[in-house]
């Protein structure tokens, strides 16, 4: 079990109302719509996207992570690099 599955239909409600929002971006733009307001849309999604990223960060910090941490070990030593590199995308995206 992952440590999301608890939070999944808050999560899947999320990802739908953003599928809603890019499919809006979609429409403005096949609308010739301002290009400002445009690039407003694309970063209200994005901000959105990036919250959706932070709670499964933090679901898997909380989970995954500290779970591995009590093993100890190589499993530890792995969850924690897998978390390093999940923040650094995040970061340069």
């Amino acid at each position: 079990m992952h440590g999301y599955t608890q939070d999944k239909d808050a999560y899947l409600k999320r990802m739908r109302r953003i599928e809603g929002q890019v499919r809006g971006i979609a429409k403005m733009i096949e609308n010739d719509e301002y290009c400002i307001d445009v690039l407003t849309q694309v970063s209200a999604a994005t901000k959105a996207l990036e919250a959706v990223a932070l709670g499964l960060l933090d679901e898997h910090l909380r989970h995954c992570v500290t779970q591995a941490a009590a093993e100890g070990g190589a499993v530890a030593d792995h969850k924690v690099a897998e978390a390093s590199a999940a923040i650094a995308r995040l970061v340069k995206s």
